[in-house]
């Protein structure tokens, strides 16, 4: 694994000027696209609470899906290494957020549903979600407290 520092670029390009900008807070769309160099573009909003198009992805769900992603990737990487044969991996996060001034997430709850190769320990492939989630660079930016709530089941014949 690389050791220091690590950059990140993004273009953040906001799309919804209807013709007069943002000449009142009903005037505009919270339409934008987010791109980086040889990817596809992601099309963003605002959460459909705050006036944004519910078909678009919105911050908070792309905070959600990071941390969810990023607990993941640590995970299958630490159960490599502990040879546990991760063979399916989904996870249905969820969040809590409360807005206003100083709006912020409250909680957010991992829950991976994990399939692992028959006769691998499964206590063991439990115990590697606490140490993914020690070592997830999202998790270890947020002042937010994340859960995981993981259920593990061993592949079938």
């Amino acid at each position: 694994m690389a050791h220091g520092e690590h950059h990140y670029r993004v273009t953040v390009t906001w799309t919804g000027n209807t013709g007069s900008g943002t000449s009142g807070y009903r005037d505009y769309r919270r339409d934008h696209v987010v791109s980086a160099a040889g990817r596809p573009a992601i099309a963003g909003s605002s959460d459909p609470a705050f006036r944004g198009d519910a078909s678009r992805w919105n911050p908070e769900d792309l905070l959600l899906a990071s941390a969810s992603a990023c607990h993941q990737l640590w995970y299958l990487h630490l159960c490599a290494d502990a040879g546990i044969a991760v063979l399916a991996y989904e996870d249905s996060a969820e969040a809590t957020m409360v807005d206003g001034e100083g709006g912020h997430f409250t909680r957010i709850v991992l829950r991976p549903r994990v399939t692992v190769r028959a006769g691998d320990d499964l206590a063991l492939a439990e115990r590697l979600h606490h140490a993914a989630h020690a070592q997830c660079f999202v998790a270890n930016s947020l002042k937010t407290p994340i859960d995981c709530v993981p259920v593990i089941v061993p592949a079938t014949a």
